[in-house]
């Protein structure tokens, strides 16, 4: 009598295809920098230079702890070419800000601000805003003074803690971008 061998079916993922979740956690011995979590791979990224705080504040420096998705991706169309990534994409412009005024009815949400008005500009000199992942960080319900402008986006150089967003290498972000979709919970912890 011949014995039948089990056979298995394998689903593969393609790479290509939005992960369920990252996660981000602090180094070791640094609350400034942390590691991202991967397709079973560690990513260093910098963190706020508050650490990882639960209690997230305007102002604090901190990461916040908690479980979000990511928006949308803004991008520098003057200085790449559009990344792919499931995720909605918006071009950054001149006029494209951010609010990070308590005291402004669109406190943590994207506006559009001429010279000399105030505002997190996302069209800056340097390149930390080259690709810039927003997520829900206090939108629903946004809470005035409970942290803004909370973004993955690209490090310094020298891996310096950011002012409370998490930042990482262009090649990290690239591939992180074909790995995201609406869906990814994004774990800080």
């Amino acid at each position: 009598m011949r014995s039948r061998a089990n056979t298995y079916t394998y689903q593969t993922i393609p790479r290509d295809c939005p992960v369920r979740e990252i996660t981000i956690r602090t180094a070791a011995g640094n609350r400034q920098r942390g590691w991202l979590q991967l397709d079973g791979r560690a990513i260093p990224v910098a963190l706020g230079r508050g650490g990882i705080l639960t209690d997230k504040r305007e102002g604090d420096g901190g990461t916040p702890r908690g479980v979000f998705h990511p928006v949308r991706l803004w991008w520098r169309a003057d200085r790449h070419a559009r990344p792919r990534t499931a995720l909605p994409v918006r071009r950054i412009t001149t006029v494209d800000a951010w609010s990070e005024d308590p005291a402004d009815r669109h406190y943590n949400q994207p506006i559009q601000i001429k010279d000399g008005e105030t505002g997190d500009r996302l069209k800056r000199e340097d390149h930390l805003y080259d690709f810039i992942i927003e997520i829900d960080h206090n939108t629903r319900p946004r809470i005035p003074g409970r942290g803004s402008a909370v973004f993955l986006h690209l490090a310094r150089d020298n891996f310096a803690a950011t002012a409370g967003c998490v930042g990482m290498t262009k090649r990290a972000m690239l591939r992180l971008l074909t790995r995201l979709g609406p869906e990814t919970r994004i774990v800080i912890d």
